[in-house]
């Protein structure tokens, strides 16, 4: 169970970053005060042989405060354990861009839809084909042999899901055939060290795209990632004073835009601290119909620079009841526009969040 008391600026946010668990978030242009939250029931379902082979499955149903109902996990999974492992369902694959001690980053709900909204900035950390769609499904493959681990997902869908109101780069997306991004994941891991290596490739051609104003057909389904992420992780040697730290890069090469992204976050004593770095160029952008806006200066091609930091600091155990957590997080970003954009407007943007979060483990 957690629930959540925030507050951000005139737009929420600059950054396609979730900050709150409403599935039904958009971005926009007012300061908000919000109270949100959620309750999850897990059900877990395990069988194991004494040769070692198993099945199971995975059920997440969840209530948030908006009176709705959604899911976070439905898979049916079998293998062989520290062996092989088929899993087909509503998941997450392997998260190559960890922004440890959660404050306002979301895990839960639809994490392959929406990410994108024109205008907002785009972080990219290799979440596109990792999974937990509200338009398809998953389909992964893994083996692990001794320190090593592979990983292949699938993840076919509605790839317009992806766009906040299907629109990229100022054009309304039409889907004509659903997207499949295969997602392959080489990881490695000794005591308290690990590393991994990740591309995701949407690999449907013209799965969608727009009409131009000849009326011809422009493909925009091309999308390329690749990411890799170190972490070190000894609180399992001391709960108190271990550290846990990620140091995170991606790259994504896709139709009419490039974005790299770096990340790094560490953890001690309960106090968590990140900064992300991003990077947008883009190179073409529809201003058909409208006008350029000072305050929505990634609505215009250019590059375009995003510094985003972000805090925590647990308080456990409250009212001396074990698994009842307060977290206090804040986040500030800014956006550094390229000199060449065509945005009369050399003024850094802002945005700015707080919020305290009670968690509470059944």
């Amino acid at each position: 169970m957690e629930f959540n008391l925030d507050g951000a600026s005139r737009s929420g946010q600059l950054t396609s970053l979730k900050t709150r668990d409403n599935k039904n978030w958009k971005p926009g242009d007012n300061e908000r005060w919000d109270i949100n939250g959620r309750i999850l029931v897990g059900l877990d379902g395990y069988r194991r042989n004494p040769d070692g082979r198993f099945s199971g499955f995975r059920v997440q149903p969840l209530a948030d405060m908006s009176g709705k109902m959604n899911l976070d996990d439905a898979a049916f999974f079998f293998g062989k354990e520290q062996d092989w492992q088929a899993k087909i369902g509503r998941f997450e694959a392997y998260d190559m861009f960890p922004l440890n001690q959660d404050t306002f980053i979301e895990y839960s709900g639809n994490t392959a839809n929406d990410l994108y909204a024109d205008g907002f900035g785009y972080i990219y950390m290799m979440k596109e084909g990792r999974g937990r769609s509200s338009s398809g499904g998953n389909l992964m493959l893994s083996k692990t042999a001794g320190d090593w681990y592979f990983e292949l997902n699938t993840l076919v869908e509605d790839g317009t899901s992806l766009f906040q109101e299907n629109s990229y780069h100022g054009n309304t997306l039409e889907n004509k055939k659903n997207v499949a991004y295969l997602r392959p994941v080489i990881a490695w891991k000794k005591d308290r060290f690990s590393a991994a290596l990740a591309m995701e490739s949407n690999v449907v051609n013209n799965a969608y795209g727009y009409q131009d104003a000849r009326g011809q057909w422009v493909d925009q389904s091309k999308r390329n990632g690749y990411g890799m992420t170190l972490s070190w992780n000894n609180l399992a040697d001391d709960a108190e004073n271990g550290i846990v730290a990620n140091l995170s890069t991606a790259y994504l090469d896709a139709a009419g835009e490039q974005d790299f992204s770096a990340g790094a976050n560490v953890l001690w004593r309960r106090f968590e601290l990140g900064y992300i770095y991003a990077r947008n160029t883009i190179k073409e952008f529809s201003t058909d119909g409208m006008a350029a806006q000072i305050d929505n200066p990634l609505s215009e091609p250019g590059r375009y620079d995003i510094h985003t930091i972000h805090a925590s600091y647990q308080i456990p155990n409250i009212m001396a009841m074990p698994n009842f957590n307060l977290y206090l997080g804040a986040y500030a970003s800014m956006l550094e526009a390229d000199a060449d954009n065509k945005i009369a407007n050399g003024d850094n943007d802002k945005r700015y969040g707080l919020r305290a979060r009670f968690k509470y483990f059944f």
